[in-house]
């Protein structure tokens, strides 16, 4: 996988504020990154578990504790895969 680096400003004192490592804000930044992509159906959830440098299986738990569906599938998607089965 190719990856992008994209650097963004941000306060000074935001790793004392946080009281956490560059580490760590680079991890948060990422979750959330990927969490918000996903919930706006902008990327897959394999893709959003991706970017979040998460195992598929890790990404979906993450979602399901921020009570975030896994499948972001109506009802009309469903029922059309099931007459396009048949």
């Amino acid at each position: 996988m190719t990856l992008h680096t994209i650097n963004i400003d941000l306060p000074a004192d935001i790793l004392l504020t946080l009281n956490e490592s560059e580490e760590e804000l680079k991890k948060r930044i990422k979750i959330s990154l990927a969490i918000q992509l996903y919930a706006q159906q902008k990327v897959t959830i394999g893709k959003a578990a991706q970017i979040a440098e998460l195992s598929r299986l890790q990404f979906e738990t993450l979602l399901s504790e921020h009570k975030i569906p896994i499948s972001l599938l109506e009802l009309d998607d469903i029922l059309g895969d099931i007459e396009k089965l048949k």
